[in-house]
């Protein structure tokens, strides 16, 4: 068995693991706060317990499609289920976004006719105590997802720190309102952090919809492209310089010209080099190299999309 293979399989299986640890936080969580919601009737601990709740769905969407995105290509999906996280990503700054406005309908209604939040110190416990775990988890998870390159788990990570400063933020209003007695700032405080909320959320879908449309991959790893094919002086040239994200998996296809003079075998020995470059370099990759012979009529500047060197002179060998 390869090591990318293993490599692969490693990676899905701390991603499924991260995702449960994410989901099964979130479940704790949540409950202690709607606990501590119903004791205090205080509006942004209820819009934090509204939040949970939602986080709770979201690590079950982000649980789920991890292992489906995991799934191998097939007769009907050639290229894999690897978007199926870039959707999971999006739904959770939907469910973000919806959340946002049911807080600040709450809050409003809260300064219109008034509302007293009781048995602070209940709440305040709870707060410090969500607002530890989410960190904690939410750094762990993020640290998933920028290894393997999980949409998902990169989404999951962001609301889980998100989470980490509305609960924090949460905290502050109620010991704002303990020791003041300012009524009205628990639901100042939470239409602050709704807008937070909302800011995050927006990144969150922009992100998803960018691999969505198949946005090209980093500019590091265009870099990283370039310089395997400049570096390979068996190439004349190359052109059509094509890249995407399906999940995790990068996607990479280039036309390179090559001698006339070559035959088929040398010029697939090189595309076969030139693939395994690539797929090394930006792994887990999937990279197909398309062989054109060079012909001194067609010779011209190149047109790639995303750049590509001039065509430079060599001594053409036949093969």
């Amino acid at each position: 068995m390869s090591d990318g293979i293993l490599q692969n399989q490693s990676h899905e299986r701390i991603k499924r693991q991260a995702s449960l640890v994410s989901l099964l936080a979130n479940v704790c969580v949540t409950l202690l706060k709607v606990f501590a919601a119903v004791l205090t009737g205080s509006v942004s601990l209820i819009s934090e317990s509204i939040h949970s709740a939602t986080d709770v769905a979201v690590s079950m969407v982000t649980f789920l499609s991890v292992r489906a995105a995991a799934a191998p290509p097939d007769e009907d999906h050639p290229y894999g289920h690897g978007k199926i996280e870039s959707l999971a990503g999006f739904g959770e700054s939907t469910f973000l976004l919806l959340m946002v406005v049911f807080i600040f309908n709450e809050s409003i209604q809260r300064l219109i006719h008034g509302a007293k939040a009781q048995q602070l110190e209940i709440g305040i416990w709870i707060m410090g105590f969500s607002a530890l775990v989410s960190l904690v988890v939410g750094r762990y998870v993020r640290q998933v997802a920028q290894k393997t390159e999980s949409m998902a788990l990169k989404s999951n990570g962001r609301h889980q720190i998100i989470d980490f400063v509305t609960s924090t933020g949460v905290l502050v209003a109620l010991l704002v309102t303990k020791v003041s007695g300012w009524k009205s700032a628990d639901a100042w405080f939470a239409m602050g952090l709704a807008v937070w909320i909302a800011y995050n959320a927006i990144q969150i879908a922009r992100d998803a919809v960018q691999q969505l449309i198949d946005r090209r991959v980093s500019d590091d790893e265009i870099e990283k492209i370039h310089h395997i094919l400049q570096a390979d002086f068996d190439l004349i040239s190359y052109h059509r310089l094509r890249t995407r994200h399906s999940g995790n998996v990068h996607y990479i296809d280039v036309h390179v010209v090559v001698p006339n003079t070559w035959s088929v075998v040398t010029s697939h020995a090189l595309a076969d080099r030139l693939e395994k470059e690539m797929e090394l370099a930006l792994h887990p990759a999937q990279a197909v190299v398309h062989i054109d012979p060079y012909d001194p009529a067609k010779a011209r500047e190149p047109d790639s999309i995303e750049g590509a060197p001039k065509e430079r002179k060599r001594i053409s060998k036949a093969s």
